[in-house]
């Protein structure tokens, strides 16, 4: 439906009260720009609501999605962003641990 090539999360919680034009603001005060088909990702301080913005180079799309129960599974520290594949940001919206998708979950000794 809409092209994202690029999932970027902010560590940093976001006031959910927060509209398209502040949370815009948010991405170019921490991303530096929204660039075209890119996704940026933030949560509440509780972490049981989540916002996504994504640019699709005519204008953007707000998304929110809230937790019945449980939280997601946000970065507490680690710098102020990080960046997600398509496999993680599933896993994440879903509520589950997306730091162990791809190389992170290899198991390699017994």
């Amino acid at each position: 439906m809409i092209r994202v090539d690029a999932i970027w999360l902010a560590v940093e919680p976001l006031d959910m009260r927060a509209g398209t034009e502040a949370a815009l603001a948010r991405v170019v005060g921490v991303f530096g720009a929204a660039r075209p088909h890119h996704a940026y990702l933030f949560a509440n301080r509780r972490a049981n609501r989540m916002k996504v913005l994504v640019h699709d180079g005519i204008g953007v799309w707000l998304a929110a999605r809230r937790l019945n129960s449980g939280k997601f599974v946000w970065p507490r520290d680690g710098g102020a962003t990080l960046t997600l594949t398509r496999p993680q940001l599933d896993a994440l919206v879903l509520g589950l641990p997306w730091q162990r998708i791809g190389e992170a979950g290899v198991i390699t000794v017994l």
